[in-house]
């Protein structure tokens, strides 16, 4: 709803009375105000005031009265009234030199108020006139006529005007020039009163830096003008846009000239030197003030940051590097916000601050509190989040600069190394600083989202660049990076080229081509900027070279002096500037040569119109070095005058003379400071004008500071530029360090290096290991375990320390190298000393392995983020004291003591902290190189290296303690056992070849772990049977050391085996995991409590079937041999094993027909044949290969033919007869028979003969020769039925024929067995039907029948009246011979 007219009208009446009111109010002030003035001056005594002009004092008591007869009846509101109407009075009050003080006093009260009350602003008409009028009085304000502290309390006054002025809104519209007056009218009352009450000194200082402030908070807003680009400093600027970039100019120029007061101070008495020690670090803290406010905005502004980048910063280095430790600190101050702001522009500037100030004031040799200010210094600017990243880019990687960085932290590890004793407050100030680093490094760089390239490392030079060119970003950041790399390295090939060239000049240059500094076709401008800038080079060297006359080294020279920046210079600076770069040689050829390249060079750049040609600052040039000789030669007894120095250089300037002045100046400059001709290299370098200028000069020409944020690989560089001294550093630190707070911190910073080496910098992560695991005292060779208890529980250092070596090993195991050998010692005497938490020896294999073979490395990865949980905030901050204080602290020691806790729970509860098992279930994160290292620490240690044992059952379970983890590593890496265990196979060979090795216990435990191993890997399905392969050669390897192993470990290698055979034989594939798994085996048939079991796993294998194979066919024939073989082994057994043997034929049969082939496998089987002609006869093919396993187990029964106990030599002739029954479908080509025949039947016979013969010989042994006749004859009736199954094949073997007569050899060798005393061999009643059944088999063939051309049937005849007279009517009835 809209109001109603007549409270529209209401409303409108409030805002009248409301304005009414208000206007009403200033009229009251303004009359009350000049009341007081009139009062103040009539009641003044006449002989305290007499008006020297009555006039004067008419006008000014007119002006007020006529003021307040208009002050209650305006025209107008007094906000649109011109303003030097109702303040003019007040101001000629003020400006009158014989008003008394009270009376201004009261009138520059009257003209505070009136300004605070804003009852004008810049809108109103008049407001800038009366503003500057404001200005002008107070700056004319007259204190003649007062006391001393009536004179205190206006000049207060004053110092509330002047801060009322510049805030008032129409402060904007005040002239540069009246800024500049309002300022220095401030400072004025800041030197009167510093001999006047603390009060007004504090005061006016306040009001100083409170107009400061106003005067460049508004900096940002101004814009640039026209002035700002000219050269001229007395132009002026736009009069109405009010004060602007021209003041702010003038009053900095104004400051930095009030840091000049110390060039007074030093020849004035102490006082002096103190009042303008203070005058400097109030003008350094206005200065600040200024920086802070203006920002990056002075930037903007030309002349302003010409300024800062030459006035300022030539005083802040040249008073730097003697000033009082306040004045530097704050030097260091406005420094730091310099770099904040404007660090893109003072790129020279900020490294020569560093060079020639704060490396200076934090040298060892000056005071220990200027030591401390610069140290904190260089502490606040690695505190900046890029400082140090930015000091690295912008000059360690630039072949032109120093090492800004590097001399950093050197630095810092020098002041921080303790020099023993408690560490003093420098040495803890340096830490922090190298903490702050480190920190900010590791932070930086190891970031979990950055996905930036960590590589290569090192850089590698592949092409010549020209290392004095620089890249902008802007062309891409990685392709800057690179960049940036490659100028680092292109610096230290660069340094290494410079101590070359000081051994040898030759060789120095040719190593800059050969590290392709300079182009295949030399560059003048590469060998010019490297005399020019290398560091510590010979200046003789480059003397000699530049002065060479050769066309090359002319060309060198040219562009070595065009590297200088002569402009601004005299000539005797420009010619000392030149000349302290190298030596001038002796020769006046050379000097020539050297002076005219300088004349050129100076005359080019010259300033100024003095010289009309270079020829003329040649011949002056020479007549300067000519002067300097005389007058600092000592054997030069008469020196030359200025008269004659000026008289000597008449008509030089082409035919005119020099100026005077100019002649003068340059002789008592060389008289007063001698030019140094012959200096020598390694000098210090000071800051003079003539290096200033010559830095503003390079500035001018150089690209700006790169402003940039951390780069992976680049923080990796700058670690490895300093890791040296860091970590030696922070080894020392902590060895003294007695406070719990640095032990932490030294902590914190292992972390924080750790996390840095990940980056390809494991040689450091391995020596700061090494020396932490040093203070753990565990590795003490000469302390007990009682000694070394002792220590560890009564003294923080050594848990702290093996917590963080500890935790480090997990949580940067990846990392780490080498050093895994100092880990696993102070882990092993842990283990002595009974420390270690049973959560390390209770590891699941099975269940680990078979989740590690299914999910391979993504489990293990996660298994260990999982459990380093607790670490994850390494990564964001430093959190370690926390963590290690609720342990380690004094305090818990204490309340672990209340809670009776004992040492040794404490020291345990400490030991589970470190999470040692982690070590291992999760080193499949590990890269294969640290792998490596682990497992061959642990072998190695296993095996004795750099162990001692105090007794036998120490060393054992030491030796057994390697061999679990190493089980834990392997289970937990199968996904890659290829990749690193033929590696460890190789330890173990160095390990067998160790002088005075002794195999146990170290084969007898590896057997054991190693076999553990084994049945782990072959619990998962391998689709490569090489790491079976791998596994099993070592086994093979061990049990070879010492074979008696076998028969100790005998119950385990039972478990193993029967595990394997029982629940893994899908898994085995390899020829050498059958041969190793089932001689195992038989090995367990030896012992009485492992044979039942294992026999009863070789007889479920065989009776299965399934699980033989053609790859372990022979070496399952083997091993039931093996079984068979045992004296007292159960004749039921061997024979139910015989009964497999032989019915295994099946198999043969159904791979031969299934045309089942393994050419490969047949060495391995023909090389445990007995006979190694196997291979020789037999050809490689599917039925010789299946032949050759039948050959095999025909072998095994012959064998088990001479069996001691009957019933086995029977069954086992029996079986070999039912292998030739079942083997029928095999391939018996005519030469398989017969070597069938040959090596197995004629074979048992034989053998079986002989030994008949053998027991016929012996006492009492008629029982042992009629069993074994018995089974002679069980052995020719087999012959006679294999004979007869085979015939045909045999019959065509072109052979047969001397294989007849061996058969009929045997027949009657049988025939006419002599046994002795015991009797007449039954024999001769078995062979007679034999040889009847055999030939008339082969009559029935027609085999043996009278053919012309063949007498078969007639050596038969004759054979059989020699063998069985008695048959040869019946088998030959129609012989006529």
């Amino acid at each position: 709803m809209g109001l109603t007219e007549n409270e529209e009208e209401e409303n409108k009446s409030k805002n009248m009375t409301k304005i009414k009111r208000k206007e009403l109010g200033l009229s009251c002030m303004l009359n009350a105000e000049i009341g007081a003035v009139l009062a103040v001056i009539r009641r003044i005594p006449d002989q305290l005031y007499h008006p020297s002009e009555e006039n004067s004092d008419s006008a000014i008591l007119q002006s007020l009265k006529s003021l307040r007869s208009l002050i209650f009846n305006p025209q107008q509101e007094w906000r649109k009234i011109d303003p030097s109407l109702y303040l003019s009075p007040f101001l000629d009050v003020i400006q009158s030199d014989d008003i008394p003080a009270a009376a201004t006093g009261i009138a520059l009260s009257s003209i505070l108020k009136i300004l605070r009350l804003e009852i004008f602003d810049e809108k109103t008409t008049g407001a800038k006139d009366v503003m500057n009028a404001v200005v002008i009085a107070i700056t004319a304000c007259r204190l003649e006529k007062t006391d001393p502290i009536s004179e205190e309390a206006v000049m207060m006054k004053i110092l509330h005007i002047l801060t009322a002025v510049m805030r008032h809104k129409a402060s904007v519209l005040l002239t540069d020039h009246a800024v500049c007056t309002l300022v220095n009218t401030c400072f004025q009352v800041v030197q009167q009163s510093a001999h006047r009450s603390d009060l007004l000194q504090r005061s006016a200082r306040y009001t100083m830096q409170e107009l400061i402030q106003i005067i460049y908070y508004r900096l940002p807003d101004i814009e640039v003008n026209d002035w700002e680009n000219s050269e001229s400093d007395t132009e002026d600027s736009n009069l109405d846009s009010g004060f602007g970039i021209r003041a702010a100019v003038d009053i900095f120029h104004f400051f930095c000239s009030l840091l000049n007061v110390v060039e007074v101070g030093e020849i004035e008495a102490l006082h002096t030197q103190t009042a303008d020690g203070d005058v400097q670090f109030f003008a350094l803290a206005l200065i600040n003030s200024a920086i802070e406010l203006s920002g990056d905005s002075i930037g903007k502004h030309p002349k302003l940051l010409r300024m800062v980048q030459d006035d300022l910063f030539h005083h802040l280095i040249h008073y730097g590097t003697y000033s009082s430790p306040l004045v530097l600190s704050m030097i260091c101050s406005t420094v730091l916000n310099i770099y904040h702001f404007l660090r893109r522009s003072v790129r020279l500037q900020l490294e020569a601050f560093f060079t020639f100030v704060l490396f200076r004031a934090a040298n060892l040799g000056n005071s220990p509190p200027l030591q401390e200010v610069a140290t904190e210094a260089i502490v606040n600017f690695c505190r900046q989040p890029t400082f140090i990243i930015e000091i690295y880019v912008n000059y360690d990687c630039d072949p032109i600069f120093g090492n800004t960085f590097e001399e950093i932290g050197r630095l810092l590890c020098k002041h921080a190394f303790p020099a023993g004793g408690p560490l003093t407050s420098l040495q803890v100030q340096a830490f922090e600083g190298l903490v702050v680093i480190i920190h900010n490094i590791a932070e930086n760089i190891d970031k979990e989202e950055d996905t930036s390239p960590s590589g290569p490392y090192p850089v590698e030079i592949s092409e010549y660049k020209p290392f004095w060119e620089e890249m902008s970003k802007d062309d891409g950041l990685e392709t800057w990076v690179n960049f940036v790399r490659v100028r680092k390295a292109q610096k230290k090939k660069i340094l290494i080229s410079g101590n070359h060239f000081n051994q040898d000049d030759k060789k120095g240059l040719e190593y800059l081509k050969i590290s392709l500094l300079i182009p295949d076709t030399p560059d003048p401008k590469a060998f010019a900027l490297f005399f020019r800038f290398t560091p510590k080079l010979d200046k003789t060297m480059i003397g000699d070279y530049l002065g060479d006359p050769d066309e090359f080294h002319i060309e060198v020279l040219k562009e070595f002096t065009n590297t200088f920046e002569f402009t601004g210079m005299v000539l005797d600076s420009a010619l000392r500037t030149y000349l302290e770069t190298f030596r001038l040689p002796g020769e006046s050829q050379k000097i020539q040569r050297i002076m005219e390249a300088f004349a050129e060079r100076f005359y080019d750049q010259q300033s100024s119109e003095v010289f009309v040609s270079k020829d003329s600052v040649f011949i002056l040039c020479y007549s300067v070095i000519m002067l300097n000789t005389d007058q600092h030669n000592p054997q030069v007894k008469k020196k030359m005058t200025e008269e004659e120095f000026i008289r000597n250089n008449r008509a030089i300037n082409g035919g005119n003379d020099l100026p005077r002045e100019y002649l003068s100046e340059l002789f008592h400059s060389i008289s007063s400071n001698a030019i140094t001709l012959f200096g020598q290299s390694g000098t210090p370098v000071e800051m003079n004008p003539c290096r200033w200028i010559q830095i503003v000069n390079r500035a001018k020409l150089m690209k700006p500071f790169v402003q940039c944020n951390f780069d992976r690989r680049l923080g990796r560089d700058m670690f490895a530029a300093i890791a040296g001294p860091s970590v030696a550093t922070l080894a020392a630190i902590f060895e003294q360090a007695e406070e719990e707070e640095i032990l932490h911190e030294c902590v914190e910073l292992f972390f924080s290096i750790s996390r840095i080496a990940q980056y390809e910098l494991e040689d450091t992560l391995d020596e700061l290991i090494c020396l932490f695991c040093k203070f753990t005292t565990l590795l003490n060779p000469y302390a007990s375990a009682e000694e070394t208890l002792y220590a560890f529980s009564n003294d923080m250092k050594p848990r702290l320390a093996t917590l963080a070596v500890f935790t480090i090993a997990n949580t940067f195991k990846s990392s780490i190298g080498g050093s895994w050998r100092t880990i696993v010692e102070c882990l092993l005497k842990l283990k002595r000393l009974k420390l270690l938490p049973q959560s390390l020896f209770e590891f699941d294999i099975a269940s680990d392995s078979s989740n590690e073979a299914k999910h391979e490395k993504s489990e293990s990865v996660a298994a260990f983020s999982t459990h380093n949980s607790k670490f994850s905030h390494i990564r964001r901050s430093s959190g370690l004291i926390g963590r290690f204080s609720h342990f380690l602290s004094l305090e818990s020691v204490e309340e672990s003591l209340n809670l009776g806790v004992s040492e040794f729970e404490q020291n345990q509860k400490v030991i589970q902290q470190c999470h040692i098992e982690s070590i291992f279930t999760t080193s499949s994160s590990l890269p294969n190189e640290s792998l490596l290292n682990l497992g061959r620490a642990l072998i190695f240690a296993a095996a004795g290296k750099g162990q001692k044992f105090s007794t036998p059952v120490e060393e054992e379970e030491t030796v057994a303690f390697c061999w679990d983890l190493i089980i834990i590593i392997s289970s937990v890496n199968l996904h890659r056992f290829s990749a690193f265990w033929p590696h460890y196979h190789d330890y173990l060979l160095g390990v067998a070849q160790f002088p005075l090795f002794s195999p146990i216990p170290f084969a007898e435990k590896a057997i054991v772990a190693l076999m553990k191993i084994c049945v782990n890997l072959l619990s998962t399905f391998q689709l490569d049977k090489l790491p079976e392969e791998l596994i099993f050669k070592s086994i093979n390897l061990m049990w070879k050391l010492e074979k008696e192993i076998l028969d100790t470990c005998s119950e385990f290698l039972l478990q193993s085996v029967s595990r394997i055979l029982n629940e893994y034989p899908a898994n085995l594939q390899s020829s050498l995991g059958w041969k190793t798994v089932l001689h195992f085996l038989s090995v367990t048939g030896r012992h009485p409590e492992t044979y039942d079991q294992g026999v009863e796993s070789l007889i479920s294998m065989m009776s299965d079937g399934t699980q033989i194979s053609r790859t372990n066919y022979a070496f399952c024939i083997e091993c039931a041999f093996g079984f068979v073989a045992l004296k007292n082994s159960p004749v039921e057994k061997n024979i139910k094993i015989m009964d497999l043997m032989s019915d295994s034929v099946k198999l043969l049969v159904q791979w031969y027909r299934s045309g089942y082939s393994d050419p490969g496998s047949n060495a391995s089987v023909g090389s445990n044949a007995s006979s190694s002609s196997v291979e020789e006869k037999l050809p490689v093919s599917s039925a010789s290969f299946i032949m050759n396993l039948f050959v095999k187990l025909g072998e095994a029964l012959r064998k088990t033919c001479l069996a001691r106990r009957e019933e086995v030599r029977n069954h086992a002739v029996i079986s070999l007869q039912r292998s030739f029954m079942l083997a029928e479908e095999l391939c018996f080509t005519p030469a398989n028979c017969i070597y069938c025949f040959n090596n197995l039947i004629f074979a048992m016979v034989d053998d079986i003969h002989e030994k008949m013969l053998e027991y016929s010989r012996r006492e009492n042994a008629e029982r042992e020769t009629r069993s074994m006749e018995g089974s002679l004859k069980r052995a020719m009736e087999v012959l006679t039925e294999v004979y007869s199954q085979l015939l045909k094949p045999i019959s065509e073997s072109p052979h047969f024929r001397p294989f007849w007569m061996g058969l009929l050899r045997r027949m009657d060798t049988c025939m006419k067995a002599d046994l002795g005393e015991y009797g007449i061999s039954t024999m001769q009643d078995v062979i007679p039907e034999l040889l009847k059944k055999i030939i008339s088999l082969m009559k029935e063939n027609e085999m043996l029948v009278p053919k012309e051309g063949d007498d078969l049937w007639e050596i038969t005849y004759v054979q059989i009246q020699w063998i069985a007279p008695s048959l040869k009517d019946e088998l030959f009835p129609d012989a006529i011979l």
